[in-house]
């Protein structure tokens, strides 16, 4: 299944792409880690767009669910980032830790940037 989504750069965008990634990953019973795993990644790639993306009033997803893996990708045309900057926060900050996690959570993770062109986001999972 293969689904590419237009969304509003709104923070209601995020739990309905999370909700439909949750669906198709409990048609194919993808099992319960690899599904939260992956909808933490999708979550945190969405909120940052969400905060981010300025300049832009869209940002788009595209989910490639199949029985044995998931590839997602999340992009949008806003000012860029540098997806190689460290990126560390501090201990108490609440905030920072989005790619961290989807670097940690994903496999075959790549972060593409170009300032003020946009950046793009692809991650996926194998399920056992």
């Amino acid at each position: 299944m293969t689904v590419r989504l237009a969304l509003p750069r709104e923070a209601g965008s995020v739990p309905a792409v999370r909700r439909l990634l949750r669906s198709a990953l409990d048609v194919l019973h993808v099992n319960r880690r690899d599904s939260d795993d992956l909808e933490i990644a999708i979550t945190e790639a969405c909120s940052n767009v969400v905060r981010h993306a300025s300049g832009t009033d869209t940002f788009e997803v595209c989910l490639d669910v199949a029985d044995d893996r998931c590839s997602i990708d999340v992009s949008d045309d806003g000012p860029g980032f540098d997806p190689d900057a460290p990126g560390v926060p501090s201990s108490s900050s609440e905030h920072g830790r989005g790619l961290m996690l989807i670097k940690a959570l994903g496999e075959n993770v790549r972060m593409h940037s170009v300032p003020r062109r946009g950046s793009l986001i692809h991650f996926e999972k194998s399920f056992a």
